[in-house]
């Protein structure tokens, strides 16, 4: 029995370290904090131990660990605060960021993109995508930051593909009206 435990140790750790570094990634989007997500991480992963027998072998162990790591999130969100957080979708504006880069009179138009990305660092756009709300800040941090498809999206954040695409758009539309001020501090 003790060799059982020891191979089923092996195996699990073999699955989960390649994907460490992006659960704690998405855990500091979701906590805000490095302390609560090295907690959110390791709570996470202990859950995802207790449960690995449960875990089919052939399908996705990342998105199942990120099912896991959203789950224990909310479990511990809803234990603090019963209070949900309110959403405003008033401020969401197609090409938001582009039309202000427009109307700023900057010559370089080309490639809005490219002149974005030269003048907003990384930390900035993390920055932005912190101030979102959870909803949105989850899809965008799945989808952008760890490249994760709309189906495992889904699949973690428990709705339908249709709404991961919505949520992910507003976020998006939400992000640009959040990086116009950095920008403009940058020009």
């Amino acid at each position: 029995m003790p060799q059982l435990e020891t191979s089923r140790r092996e195996e699990f750790k073999e699955l989960a370290i390649p994907h460490l570094d992006a659960l704690y990634r998405s855990a500091l989007r979701m906590t805000r904090n490095e302390s609560d997500s090295e907690d959110l991480v390791q709570d996470a992963l202990l859950r995802a131990f207790q449960f690995f027998h449960q875990f089919q072998p052939g399908t996705n162990f990342r998105a199942w660990l990120f099912k896991i790591l959203t789950n224990t999130f909310i479990n511990q969100y809803r234990r603090r605060s019963r209070e949900p957080e309110a959403l405003s979708y008033d401020e969401s504006e197609d090409f938001h960021l582009y039309n202000r880069l427009v109307e700023s009179g900057n010559g370089e138009m080309d490639n809005p993109e490219s002149v974005v990305l030269r003048k907003l660092e990384y930390e900035t756009i993390l920055a932005a995508i912190d101030r979102l709300p959870y909803d949105y800040r989850m899809v965008v941090t799945h989808a952008d930051v760890e490249g994760l498809s709309y189906q495992e999206i889904a699949d973690i954040v428990g709705c339908p593909i249709g709404t991961v695409r919505s949520r992910l758009n507003r976020a998006r539309h939400m992000l640009q009206r959040n990086l116009w001020g950095y920008l403009q501090e940058a020009m």
